[in-house]
Formats: structure tokens, C-alpha cells, sequence
């Protein structure tokens, strides 16, 4: 489940930018006018009890989600209780009257759908995606959570040993996880209760009890202060009859609800803070304002303020801070639409080699220059056109539709506040946003943070101790004993079943169209006209595993540079272009291959597409911008090698992979080695029409498609030279290792098993798959339910099974706090072998299956999702009708086959161990697990080597 700070999920791993350059030919494209975008369409009552309902009915999907949010937040924790909200969230995932722990997952992961919740400063929400025959099992659920849910002291205590170790994840763990999850709110706040982490400390958690979660749900939890959501495919009038009979006879209490009535002070000074923590690998900044609450008039101007200071390699903060002064590895600000006023924050992850000094001083010039200056027209209709098409793709899935629609009517208090944003954000002019820039960056209320590493820390300098204000406002929940209800499962003869999952619905999948160019580029067109938005994906055939030997990092530097400048335009045009018309456009690159994705508005793909294949087909590769590029790689690099999770994965890839292709990982000595002929030599060699599929899907017929393909890409020429041999990816080194890799003062361990897989195309990879579902492949999943749900040891435990043309990586993963490491190493072991000795039960199976073929239909849902689907075939070699058997093939796997193929796969002897953490606390009890376990200090990895010695 999700907390605050999972908004800041993208800033927390460092996801680090590419730069652009500054020339000025040619011209931007000129932005077409406007496109208008369909209003939510949905019908509201109110039942008796105060419940607030809204329906979205759409006969064309074969899904339906459930949204019901609850007018609560973290800043309603009780007083000595911060991260209560949060805590109680997970509590809500457990048992009811009639419903044991974990039923909900039954309901939801086991038919094929998933389920998830979120707690912010003003809301939680709580959700469901599901097939669209389970809705009334859904309705029933979300009934018997709010009106009978059972708190007894075993589900208490093991959900606050879970959001615990999501504390050590998120915050111990994460080399910026203080800064963003506790520092921020810290500093910016000192009577507001906004000022209080939304995921708590593990002091108020240890102190909470049994009677303070049930007077928390007594005093919130009830139908007028909720709103439920529900859109998808479904009747009208079966509805409505049936959140009467389950949501209406839930009783609503006589007593008000408590709210935060606190008001944050003016501020009338700035505030300074500087703090040294472990394990920082480079200096982070945060510059924080007050903010305007979202239900201000002038909230939509702030969005378009907030889009030219940051939205894309365009903005103010990337072109100054990333680019041209090449201060920052990357830029960021956090805007929230809060209840009461909140806070407008700018930050930066500095570059090595510079200060935080510098970075702050950046930032106050581009804040200056915002204040101080009207904004071009350009500048304004970019971060309009940017707002439209993000506010279209938001509208593309039943759950996106949901969302919006309850996010209107809880932090906005008007249903039709999503289409009013819009029409909102078309008006606002450069006067507008100065306006509003004067008054929001006002120097006196300004708090700036600097976030340093201890390990850098003058002798002489102090770091100030940082903590929520002692004067914060925070609930006293004085709730009568007697109104508080104690709910007790019932014995399981008395239980109420779930009601009977209704006639499946059949999911639609278009039907793809394809052809090949007389150059020998494939071209797959497929139609959904739903929504005015395109993803076209250009797919070359060769990825990480054709870098030459010792260049570990060519296909993705290839990518990362490829939309960074042409032999007709700049880097800084592109990016203004594509941003002017709303679009974007992404290059990466995965161990098989390439990609190079745009999206668009339809009416806009003509000029989208003309700076596409501008990108694909004459790439400058400019020294400048490959140097840059490069300090970029090596600033992320030195993040990775600073959380325990990436470490992890990057060395397990060396023992599973070794020096066969796809054991080729980035280091510093790779990415400083990687010259411009190199790159561009790759380029000339892989990216050529006969090794590249192209896939437009959405608004486009098969003809236009077609059409566009021709113009752009039928000139394309064929290089006379043969295309390069494939790499050899299905070789594989045989034994196996066990390795801890020392991070000391980390807040947790990474627990990680690997093992290799099959090909994609091997008859054993739909086994495999399921196989791996059963193993780990969800919440329901037998490795979370061993160290998540049984035990508490970890906020979560998985195995991904990669699709590879060669032979696929299998890992199971896991973080826990570094004195129960080799104890959750065990548990792994334990399962290993569990899944080869015994068959899967049938109902543990049918779950699963439903779990993939659920997940499946969702990927399928958005245009880039189907796009992305059509390229995977295409690059496998396999027919585009696999689309359509996949349901089949999922279902057609037995017991016996996942048995046979787990005694050959998933053998803990033959499998690698990586345990990435404080190696001081447990190394010992490793050795007497496995006594063969290395011990290698983190500093000293060599990435380059297989031996990683």
C-alpha cells in the first residue's frame, strides 16, 4: 500500500535526466489550436446515510474499478500518533465481520484483478480494478470494510511490523528518503499538522494500541464521509440496487466528524537548515514556499507555473540547472492540491563536483526570473498544451476515469472540478502567472534545506536536528467507549458469503493490421479511436546484449543521446517542439532492444512524427552532448551504488549472467570508456529499417497509419552491409555463488535469489510464467504471504521473471531489516523448494492464472500499452495473434508442468544468493547458512569483473 511519500516514489531512486543543447534552428513547430476534451460523464445520489455515490457506466472495456475514498489524511493522526492514517490503511486490508484476513485479495489478485490504497495529507483512498462480472463481490467488500471491519491485537501487531519496514524502505534505505519523507515536511511547517510525516516513526508506531485504531475508524470511517466511485462496464440499475443493499443500511453516527481546524502562521523570516546523513552519494537541496490550498481560484495558474518551472527537458529548472549550468543530475518540484494551504517545494540531486550552494543559488535565479518577468506566449502554450495531453492520457482506462472522478469531488468539493481544471488552464495568461509568482515567491517564507553526506561532514560544521515542531496541532479523538464498536470474526457457519461472481465479460482486443516497407521495416497499425491520442514506438532489434565486449552501456547510451540533438536541430528544439505540442517523446533501451516512444494527440501527429523520425534516422551525437550525458550515467551509477535494492540487482546480474551478453552491466569504468565513434558506430549498425518494427496505435485507421509510416520512415535506406550477427544470449555460466555485499549504516537489506529461466519462444516459458506467479508474482503470491503477511519482515517479496530472446532472468526480491536478512534468505529457500516438491493446489492455481490474465488485459487497456505488446511479439519473432492466445496459453498450464519445470528452475542449490545491507549485523549467522558466502564491501565492488573482485 501506498503512503504521502509514494508521490515522490520517481525522486527517491534518482531516476536521472539527459541534457539538451541551446542552438536555435530550426524554428519550433507551431501548435495546432487547441483539442477539446470530452467532459467525465456520470450520474450522482446521495444515500441516507450520507454516502456519495457516482457511476460511469462504459460498455467498452471488460473491466470495472471501484474507488472509495474517506474524507481522512494524515493530518488527522491523533496527537502522539503520527503516521496513524497510514497505519490504519494497512489495518483496512485485513478482516471484517465476514470476510477473513486477506479475503479481499481473494476477491480481487485471484480473479484477475488487484487492489491498492494511498493515504495523503487530506484523503485515503482505497481501490480496485476487477473483471466487470466481480463488481457486486466488490461492493460487498467495500461494505463490509467500512461498516464491520474486526481490529484484534495479531493483525495490529503484524501490519505496524510491516509499514515499519516500509518506514526502513522508503526513508532508512533510500540514500533521499529522510529528505523527501520526513525533512521536507519538517521544516515547512510548525502548527499545521501538515508538518508531520504522513508515514509516522517507529516510536509513535510502537506506541500506538489496539483501542487507537478502533476509535481512529469509529471516528472516521463512516459513510458521510466517504464517496464511492465506480466506473467500467456495468448496468446502471444492478448498480444502484446494489449499493442499496449493501452500502445503505450502514448506520451513520450522531456525532460530528473531527477536523483540523488549525492555521499555519505567516511566515515572516526565512529558514535555513543544513543536515549530514549516511549514505548520500551526492547533495540534495529543497527550497520550500507556502502554498495556495487546491480549492483556490488560483490553482490553475499555479499548475501552469508549475509546467514551465519543470514539466519536461524544455523547463525552466532542466534547461538552467541540468543543462546549461550542468549544476543538477536532476530537477524537481512538488505541487499538491491540499485541503488547506500547503506547500510549493523546488529541489535538486547536485551533480558531483558541485555544491549545494550552487544549486540553491540556481534555483533562486530561475525563481527570480519567474517573478520578475512576463512569460513568452510560447513558453504558455507549451505548458497548456503539456496540461491538455496529460489530462487525455489520464482518461484512457476506467480506473484513470474513477480516479479523477473522486479526486474532483474529495480535495476539489465539485464533481466537475477535473473538467473545470482544464477549461481553467486554457485561460490563464502571462499576467497570470506573474501575478501569482509574486505573491507565492515571497523570500520571507521562504525555508531552504540542505542535505548533505556524513561522510563529507567538516569537522567544525553543524547539522541541525530536525523534527516535527513540538507546537504542531494534532487530533485528540475523544470517542466514548461505549460508540466504539468491536467487531470479532464471525465462526465460519454464521459468515455471509461473498455474493456469486456474475457472466464474464469478454475483454475487446482490435485487431492489428501490418505491413512491411519496401526497406524492410515492419509496420503494425492498431486502431482504437476512443480517445484523440496516438503512441507511435519505433523497435530496433538489438539492445544491451549486442554492446561490443567491454563497452557494457552502448545501447543505452545510443538511446539516452539519440533525442538530444539532429543534424537539423538541437536538443533544446527538440524538446520545445515536442513539448509545444503536447507530445512526448522517450528513448531506452532493454537487454533485446530499443525503443524509441512518442506520444500525441491526433490531430497533432503529423508534426509529432516529423520530429520522431527526425530523431530515429539522423542522430548528431554531438561530443557535448554524449559528455554530458555521460556525468548524468555516472551521478545515477553513484546513487545506485548507495541502496541496497539496485546494488543487489546490478551484482545479481553479474553471478546469473557472468561475461555473456546479458551479464553486461554499467560501471564507471564502462561509462567513462564508451567514445563517440563507438556509439555512433552502434547506431549505423542497429538502428536501420530491416531490424526495426514500427507500431502506431490509438486514434488512426490502418490506412493512415500506413500512410504515415511511408512518409516518414519509407525513405529510410537500407544499409547495403549485412546486418550484425545476433549475440549468443543463450549461453549462460553454470554454478552458483552466494555473496553479501557490505553497506554499512544502511537502514535494511536487500534479500535477493536468482535464477535463469527459458526464452520467450521456449515451450517451457508459459510454465515458467505461472510457475513464477505462484512463486512470487503478486501480493497473494506465496513469498509475500511467507514474509509479508505471515511474518511482517518486509513491506514486500517478489520474483520477476524477464522476457528475453535468450535465456530469462528469474529474481526474487526482498528487503527487511538487516537483522532478519538471513532469516528472510531461508524463507526463499523454503519456498524454492516447496514449489518443486509438491503440485499446486487447484484453487492456488486457478488464482494465479486469473492474476496473470488480469494483468495481461490491463497492459492492453492504454494505447502505448498495446504498442508496447505488438513490439514485444514483433522482436520475439512471434505471430501478432499470440495477443489473442494468451489467455489460452496461461490456462493450459498444469500442476504437473509447473512441478517439473520448479524441480529443474527453481533448485535453491543451483540458485545465486545476493544479500546487498549492514554486513556487521548478520554476516555471522550467513556464514553458518551458507559457508560458502563472500563478503565483499560495497566500495570495493567491481562491476567489471565476474568475480565482482
Amino acid at each position: 500500500m501506498k503512503s504521502r511519500i509514494a508521490a515522490m516514489a520517481v525522486l527517491l531512486g534518482v531516476a536521472i535526466l539527459s541534457a539538451c543543447s541551446d542552438s536555435s534552428t530550426p524554428p519550433p513547430a507551431a501548435a495546432p489550436k487547441t483539442m477539446k476534451v470530452e467532459p467525465l460523464k456520470f450520474t450522482t445520489r446521495t444515500l441516507p446515510n450520507g454516502l456519495r455515490v457516482y457511476a460511469m457506466p462504459d460498455a467498452n472495456t471488460a473491466n470495472v474499478a471501484v474507488h472509495v475514498w474517506y474524507d481522512v489524511g494524515s493530518k488527522d493522526d491523533p496527537v502522539g500518533r503520527s503516521g496513524f492514517a497510514h497505519l490504519f490503511e494497512h489495518i483496512l486490508f485485513k478482516a471484517t465481520r465476514n470476510m477473513p484476513n486477506e479475503t479481499l485479495d481473494r476477491l480481487t489478485e485471484d480473479v484477475g484483478g488487484f487492489n491498492n490504497a494511498s493515504t495523503w495529507d487530506d484523503f485515503t483512498n482505497y481501490y480496485e480494478v476487477v473483471p466487470a462480472n466481480q463488481l457486486e463481490r466488490i461492493l460487498w467488500a467495500e461494505a463490509e470494510r467500512m461498516g464491520s471491519l474486526v481490529v484484534d491485537e495479531a493483525t495490529f501487531s503484524s501490519e505496524r511490523d510491516v509499514v515499519k519496514e516500509e518506514f526502513r524502505q522508503r526513508i532508512l534505505a533510500s540514500p533521499y528518503g529522510r529528505l523527501f519523507g520526513l525533512y521536507i515536511p519538517q521544516t515547512t511547517f510548525t502548527v499545521h499538522p501538515y508538518g508531520r510525516p504522513g508515514i509516522g516513526s517507529i516510536e509513535d508506531l510502537d506506541a500506538s494500541t489496539v483501542e487507537d485504531v478502533r476509535a481512529f475508524h469509529a471516528a472516521y470511517y463512516r459513510p458521510d464521509n466517504a464517496v464511492l466511485v465506480v466506473s467500467g462496464n456495468f448496468d446502471q440499475a444492478q448498480f444502484d440496487a446494489w449499493v442499496d443493499r449493501y452500502f445503505a443500511p450502514i448506520a451513520t453516527p450522531k456525532r460530528p466528524i473531527p477536523r483540523v481546524t488549525a492555521v499555519e502562521p505567516t511566515r515572516t523570516a526565512p529558514k535555513d537548515f543544513t543536515t549530514y546523513e549516511p549514505n548520500v552519494p551526492l547533495p540534495g537541496i529543497a527550497i520550500t514556499y507556502p502554498g495556495l490550498e487546491g480549492r483556490n481560484a488560483d490553482f490553475a495558474v499555479k499548475k501552469v507555473l508549475d509546467a514551465i518551472l519543470s514539466k519536461g527537458e524544455s523547463s525552466r529548472l532542466y534547461q538552467s540547472l541540468v543543462y546549461k549550468q550542468q549544476i543538477a543530475a536532476e530537477v524537481f518540484t512538488s505541487l499538491e492540491a491540499t485541503r488547506d494551504p500547503g506547500a510549493y517545494t523546488i529541489g535538486a540531486i547536485i551533480s558531483e563536483g558541485k555544491s549545494a550552494d550552487e544549486g540553491v543559488k540556481a534555483v533562486m535565479a530561475e525563481i527570480a526570473s519567474l517573478r520578475d518577468k512576463p512569460v513568452a506566449p510560447e513558453e504558455l502554450e507549451e505548458a497548456k498544451n503539456e496540461l491538455l495531453s496529460e489530462a487525455v492520457q489520464e482518461r484512457e482506462t476506467a480506473f484513470g476515469r474513477a480516479e479523477l472522478l473522486a479526486d474532483s469531488v474529495i480535495r476539489f468539493g465539485d464533481a466537475a472540478a477535473a473538467d473545470k481544471m482544464l477549461a481553467a488552464v486554457q485561460a490563464v495568461t502571462a499576467a497570470d502567472v506573474q501575478r501569482v509568482a509574486k505573491a507565492l515567491f515571497d523570500d520571507r517564507q521562504r525555508v531552504t534545506l540542505r542535505y548533505l553526506s556524513q561522510d563529507g561532514k567538516p569537522k567544525d560544521a553543524k547539522s541541525d536536528e530536525i523534527k516535527s515542531a513540538i507546537t504542531i496541532q494534532a487530533q485528540k479523538l475523544d470517542i466514548p467507549k461505549s460508540e466504539i464498536k468491536i467487531t470479532t470474526l464471525a465462526p465460519e457457519a454464521e459468515r455471509v458469503k461473498p455474493p456469486v461472481a456474475g457472466p464474464a465479460v469478454s475483454a475487446k482486443f482490435p485487431a492489428p493490421s501490418e505491413k512491411t516497407l519496401a526497406n524492410g521495416l515492419r509496420v503494425i497499425v492498431v486502431s482504437k479511436r476512443d480517445l484523440p491520442i496516438i503512441n507511435a514506438q519505433l523497435r530496433v532489434m538489438s539492445g544491451s546484449a549486442a554492446d561490443p565486449v567491454g563497452k557494457a552501456g552502448t545501447a543505452d547510451m545510443v538511446a539516452n543521446v539519440l533525442t538530444k540533438g539532429t543534424k537539423t536541430r538541437s536538443a533544446t528544439d527538440i524538446a520545445r517542439q515536442i513539448e509545444l505540442l503536447g507530445a512526448t517523446i522517450a528513448a531506452g533501451a532493454d537487454a533485446d532492444g530499443a525503443t524509441l516512444d512518442l506520444l500525441s494527440l491526433s490531430n497533432r501527429i503529423n508534426d509529432a512524427m516529423t520530429i520522431a523520425a527526425d530523431v530515429a534516422r539522423n542522430p548528431a551525437f554531438a561530443a557535448e552532448e554524449i559528455e554530458r550525458q555521460r556525468q548524468q550515467e555516472l551521478d545515477g551509477l553513484s546513487v545506485s551504488l548507495k541502496q541496497p535494492g539496485s546494488l543487489a540487482r546490478m551484482a545479481i546480474t553479474r553471478l546469473l549472467f557472468a561475461d555473456t551478453p546479458y551479464g553486461r552491466v554499467s560501471s564507471t569504468a564502462s561509462i567513462e570508456g564508451l567514445t563517440r565513434d563507438a556509439i555512433a558506430q552502434f547506431h549505423a549498425e542497429h538502428w536501420r529499417p530491416d531490424n526495426a518494427v514500427l507500431v502506431l496505435a490509438g486514434d488512426i485507421s490502418s490506412e493512415e497509419g500506413f500512410a504515415l509510416a511511408e512518409k516518414f520512415y519509407g525513405d529510410w535506406p537500407k544499409p547495403a552491409q549485412a546486418l550484425a550477427g545476433e549475440p549468443d544470449v543463450a549461453s549462460a555460466p553454470a554454478g552458483r555463488r552466494v555473496v553479501v555485499v557490505d553497506l554499512p549504516k544502511t537502514g535494511q537489506a536487500a534479500v535477493l535469489y536468482g535464477m535463469r529461466g527459458v526464452a520467450r519462444t521456449d515451450k517451457d516459458y508459459f510454465p515458467l510464467l505461472v510457475a513464477n506467479s505462484v512463486f512470487g508474482g503478486g501480493y497473494s503470491a506465496r513469498l509475500s504471504a511467507e514474509i509479508r503477511i505471515k511474518r511482517g519482515l518486509s513491506y514486500g517479496a517478489t520474483s520477476g521473471y524477464g522476457q528475453r530472446l535468450g535465456v530469462g532472468p528469474i529474481v526474487a526480491a526482498a528487503q527487511t531489516k538487516n537483522t532478519t536478512a538471513v532469516q528472510v534468505a531461508g524463507l526463499m529457500e523454503a519456498e524454492l523448494l516447496r514449489l518443486g516438491s509438491t503440485d499446486v493446489p487447484a484453487d492456488e492455481l486457478a488464482a494465479r492464472t486469473a492474476s496473470l490474465i488480469g494483468g495481461f488485459g490491463r497492459s492492453v487497456e492504454s494505447v502505448a500499452g498495446l504498442s508496447g505488446q505488438m513490439s514485444q511479439l514483433a522482436s520475439f519473432r512471434l505471430p501478432l495473434n499470440k495477443v489473442e492466445t494468451y489467455v489460452a496459453d496461461v490456462s493450459a498450464v498444469t500442476p504437473a508442468q509447473i512441478r517439473d519445470i520448479a524441480k529443474r528452475i527453481y533448485d535453491p542449490k543451483a540458485a545465486n544468493v545476493v544479500i546487498a545491507g549492514d554486513a556487521d549485523t548478520f554476516f555471522a549467522d550467513m556464514k553458518k547458512k551458507y559457508p560458502d558466502a563472500e563478503r565483499i564491501a560495497a566500495d570495493k565492488l567491481n562491476l567489471d569483473s565476474a568475480s565482482l573482485k
